[in-house]
């Protein structure tokens, strides 16, 4: 196991995916040591969603907050509002509440300590083992998709997932070394992203082309193999987009509590599961509002939603519900991705 660990790394040193989180092997070996604030930020980026879409807000995010400090000292709306697009917006409010605790209660350093890390705000095993290894070089295992990919193919594990999660994590476990854990952590991951892909791996090129079971078997493509998903409901609702004369967008900012907490939004009704009858609610003011001639579908993780969207050009009217805020001052990139679509959308009309 220990030979497999290390021909992995030979590979790894060779082939290492160039990130901006990332530290090379090269430099690790030469004596620069990553960035745990780094290595965090990512792996929180990183949950849900693909290397490509975090890599433009990475760079967004330590541009403008190069240190734990300077984020922890961020106005909510403006991490808000750089997050939009991310989703998962729930890891944007405890990426704060974290930033401020290790700036705080551990003077801007985050702890080594395994269990110190768990103690974060928003930071759960799969990250704390992530920030163990990669930033501190302590032997955590850390196990993503890739990873159960990799390990269900080199040891042709045949259980579907998640059932297999605790035997493949165990077999990650036997083959994690005790020296250079981080960089052996990130060459699984970039194995599974690059060589051992779910459609079309590479197995000729693979550094573990040999040992490789799944190979010998013939049933690589079949893993890992998964217990079907139920399908996702459809859920359903209206969003009113009112524009006053002067070019200022009437918005909303959404609840502490629920989907999208805390996000600026457009009015609307709630969502919910209603067949074909659409729940329309009630608009923020009083206008002429006409139903567009589209309508915005999105995904969440645990349901689909198709929105009608109402428009109106509005005089200095108060309104009901929300504010209205400046041309000059809205961006529609501030907007999660369902409400800008619904932006996007009066813009094709």
């Amino acid at each position: 196991m220990r030979d497999l660990s290390s021909e992995l790394l030979a590979w790894y040193d060779q082939h290492a995916r160039p990130m901006p989180w990332r530290t090379p092997p090269a430099d690790k070996q030469a004596g620069v040591r990553p960035d745990p604030y780094k290595i965090w930020l990512s792996e929180v980026m990183l949950q849900q969603t693909t290397v490509a879409a975090v890599t433009k807000y990475f760079i967004r995010f330590t541009t403008r907050w190069p240190t734990v400090q300077a984020l922890a000292a961020a106005d909510d709306a403006d991490v808000m509002g750089e997050w939009a697009g991310l989703g998962y917006y729930a890891r944007a409010r405890n990426l704060l509440k974290c930033a401020r605790v290790v700036a705080t209660e551990h003077a801007g350093t985050f702890p080594e300590d395994h269990a110190a890390l768990l103690d974060l705000p928003g930071i759960g095993p799969y990250t704390a083992a992530a920030i163990s290894s990669i930033a501190f070089d302590l032997r955590h295992v850390v196990v993503d998709g890739n990873v159960e990919r990799v390990m269900a193919r080199l040891h042709d594990v045949h259980t579907p997932l998640p059932a297999a999660k605790p035997e493949l994590t165990a077999l990650a476990e036997e083959l994690t070394p005790q020296a250079r854990t981080g960089d052996y952590a990130q060459a699984v991951m970039d194995l599974g992203a690059t060589i051992c892909t779910p459609k079309n791996p590479a197995c000729g090129i693979c550094p573990w082309r040999t040992p490789c079971q799944a190979r010998m078997e013939g049933t690589a493509l079949q893993l890992p193999k998964k217990t079907p998903k139920k399908p996702k409901p459809v859920r359903h609702g209206t969003l009113y987009l009112a524009q006053r004369d002067d070019g200022a967008w009437l918005l909303e900012t959404r609840p502490d509590k629920g989907l999208l907490s805390g996000m600026l939004g457009w009015p609307g009704s709630d969502w919910i599961d209603t067949g074909l009858n659409r729940p329309a609610g009630a608009p923020p003011m009083p206008a002429d509002w006409t139903l567009l001639d589209g309508e915005v579908r999105h995904t969440f993780t645990h349901f689909h939603l198709i929105l009608s969207v109402f428009t109106a050009r509005v005089g200095r009217a108060n309104p009901e519900r929300g504010h209205f805020i400046e041309r000059d001052n809205f961006r529609p990139s501030d907007l999660p991705t369902v409400f800008r679509k619904a932006f996007d959308l009066t813009q094709t009309r």
